[in-house]
This record gives structure tokens, C-alpha cells and sequence, in this order.
């Protein structure tokens, strides 16, 4: 299984941008799919998540601003990023789990700066 994101780039605050995850198998079959991210300096803690049942979780830094969502026919994972904020700079990663084997894209950045 291989992740590869897009979508990232330099970004003002208060401006939004969507991130995109492809995958080489079918995002639908993924027990769990979702997004990760590292600030600099910092651990890398989960943003969103999507299970293969619908359920969904966010990090409590991102809740009300973050959406994931999944384009089935594109075989996409999205994160709509909204009103962001300098705290939101980071490397974004796609992440899966299935039959409890955890892969990782290379990551995507997103700066927030003016």
C-alpha cells in the first residue's frame, strides 16, 4: 500500500486549503484512515480520522475547523482545512491501518505564515 498526499503549501492565516490522500488500494477498505501531523519541535498527533464503518474523530485542536471526508468513485481522502492559524503549521501525513498494519504517506507541508 502506498499513501501520497497533495494539497499543501504556504498559507496566510485565516485562509483555508483542502489536502488530498491517494492511495494504491481502495481507501474504502482501510479498517481506519485519517490524517496526522508534526508541527516542528513536536510530536506528531492525530487530526482526523475515518473508519470503514463512517466513524469519524478529531484532534481537540481542530475540532469545528477541520473536516475529513472521502471521494469513493476518485478513491480520495480529503481534509478541508479552514481558518487556519500559525499553531496549524506542520507536515501533514496520510495514514492507514488495515488488518493491523499501519502505513504512512511522505507527508505534505502546510506553513501558515504572513
Amino acid at each position: 500500500v502506498q499513501l501520497v498526499e497533495s494539497g499543501g503549501g504556504l498559507v496566510q492565516p485565516g485562509e483555508s486549503r483542502r489536502l488530498s490522500c491517494g492511495a494504491s488500494g481502495s481507501i474504502k477498505s482501510f479498517n481506519l484512515i485519517g490524517w496526522y501531523r508534526q508541527a516542528p519541535g513536536k510530536q506528531r498527533e492525530l487530526v482526523a480520522s475515518l473508519s470503514r464503518s463512517g466513524g469519524i474523530s478529531y484532534g481537540d485542536s481542530v475540532k469545528g475547523r477541520f473536516t475529513i471526508s472521502r471521494d469513493d468513485a476518485k478513491n480520495l481522502l480529503y481534509l478541508q482545512i479552514n481558518s487556519l492559524n500559525p499553531e496549524d503549521t506542520g507536515l501533514y501525513y496520510c495514514h492507514a491501518l488495515l488488518l493491523a498494519v499501519e502505513y504512512w504517506g511522505p507527508g505534505t507541508r502546510v506553513p501558515v505564515s504572513s
